[in-house]
């Protein structure tokens, strides 16, 4: 059985929406420093804001990058992320290139993640590749996280909640497997209950990516009635 406290730090709360504000912003970044949520997650240019709205705390900024389907150039990634680490952002959550990666251009995959590495190893922070998992089947969810792996991420992640589905214990298993000695499996889309994030947890996921953060949370009480 999990405390609060102990889900709250593994959370990834995402503010991602096409129409979010910076009011949302302002909003999310209080509610993690009340709840000890252990990163936020934001668009490229609310990561000043974000930083802003978060120092003193102990809640780390993550930017997205290539999101939300990951086409965008290499070079382009690689930019984005040099900008938004330059911002105070200390985590980033990259799109890798799905559909290059399903053309069998698996050295274009690779070489795309690997941009990105690049940038946040010289800034000495984390980085996490979302495979988008629900486009994929089980071995090319063990082949993409090879990649993420060799490429040189510290995280793969299942999705980015903008696809058809989110995470699976299917999925986050297979990853796990594949990488999960060696790197972080971050369970991400869909996961909107205490439940299901403490499933993911047992499962050996060290992040969850959420977005209804307050309801997982509070869902704890409720979880520890029923016991």
């Amino acid at each position: 059985m999990y405390t609060r406290a102990q889900v709250a730090s593994k959370i990834d709360h995402a503010v991602l929406k096409p129409e979010a504000t910076d009011d949302d912003i302002r909003r999310a970044a209080r509610m993690c420093r009340e709840r000890g949520v252990g990163c936020l997650v934001v668009r490229p240019t609310d990561v000043p804001l974000a930083v802003a709205e978060l120092g003193g705390s102990a809640c780390r900024v993550c930017a997205v990058a290539g999101f939300p389907h990951g086409h965008s150039l290499p070079e382009t990634k690689a930019l984005e992320t040099r900008l938004a680490l330059s911002q105070g952002a200390v985590e980033v959550d990259m799109v890798m290139n799905v559909g290059r990666f399903l053309s069998g251009d698996e050295a274009h995959a690779e070489r795309d993640i690997a941009a990105v590495a690049d940038e946040v190893r010289r800034a000495g922070a984390l980085l996490k590749v979302i495979l988008e998992t629900c486009y994929l089947r089980p071995a090319q969810i063990e082949r993409a996280c090879r990649i993420a792996q060799a490429a040189g991420a510290h995280f793969v992640k299942t999705s980015t909640g903008f696809g058809p589905g989110g995470a699976t214990l299917e999925a986050t298993g297979i990853m796990l497997r594949a990488v999960g000695d060696t790197l972080g499996v971050k369970a991400s889309g869909g996961i909107r209950t205490w439940a299901q994030a403490a499933a993911f947890l047992d499962q050996g996921c060290r992040r969850l990516g959420v977005s209804g953060t307050e309801a997982v949370l509070d869902g704890a009480q409720a979880a520890c009635a029923r016991r």
